[in-house]
């Protein structure tokens, strides 16, 4: 991937500047793209494809598919400096991450990653210099347990299938980005009346191979091929579609 390209998010004003995080962590998990914005894959030009999803506005994204995307973002978004927080009714799912952060000197997991109940608690305050990613894990039909309020705060759902509720809730609807892996036929047509998708668009859906995602966002459709390096492939496995 010799060139680059940064997913359009509404209100970005350029992407998050650089943060830094200790070698040991760097050399655990993936390099993030070019200051702060999280390389997603390649798009069909062999371009790299990153989004700025840490960024002085409240953020909200959606993935609609396996954990693995949702745990590469989240590797991707550490290596950039960000704390990543884990609400979630599974949490051996996301003890992966506490392991890539690695511990402090008296063998406690470093405060880069926590992973928390899937219950209401407060949050640290987010700034340029700690950016926070917010992983909601709640299944297919979310609460809105933490909407982001506060820059530099991004809230990502992960939703392992598209719920007919989804579309009156408000994580979907008003995400600022979406990442769709394939869905089956009665999924991708709940897509189409979720973000008035058009008919090719909805069979593309259908069609994507395990290393696919759709990005979805503000006048955004590319069809994005996931990409692994060695240090992610030993922390989170191959690439999959499923859990």
């Amino acid at each position: 991937m010799s060139r680059s390209r940064t997913i359009d998010v509404p209100g970005n004003q350029g992407a998050a500047p650089e943060f830094l995080v200790t070698p040991e962590t760097l050399d655990a998990i993936s390099p993030s793209g070019d200051r702060g914005g999280v390389i997603i894959g390649s798009n069909p030009q062999k371009e790299a494809e990153a989004a700025s999803i840490l960024r002085p506005h409240p953020t909200r994204m959606v993935t609609v598919g396996g954990l693995y995307l949702a745990r590469q973002l989240a590797l991707r978004a550490m290596a950039t400096g960000a704390w990543v927080i884990v609400a979630t009714g599974r949490p051996a799912a996301w003890k992966t991450l506490e392991r890539a952060a690695g511990q402090t000197p008296d063998g406690k997991p470093v405060p880069l990653v926590q992973i928390r109940r899937l219950a209401p608690f407060d949050l640290p305050r987010s700034s340029e210099d700690t950016p926070l990613l917010v992983i909601h894990d709640g299944g297919a039909v979310p609460q809105e347990l933490f909407p982001p309020r506060a820059p530099w705060q991004t809230t990502m759902y992960v939703l392992p299938y598209l719920h007919p509720q989804v579309s009156s809730g408000t994580a979907a609807n008003t995400a600022d980005l979406v990442l769709l892996q394939r869905l089956p036929l009665n999924q991708a047509q709940l897509a189409q009346r979720i973000w008035s998708l058009q008919n090719p668009q909805v069979q593309q859906l259908t069609q994507l191979q395990d290393d696919q995602v759709i990005a979805l966002g503000n006048m955004t459709w590319t069809m994005i091929g996931l990409v692994t390096n060695k240090k992610e492939q030993e922390i989170l496995g191959p690439i999959r579609r499923g859990d």
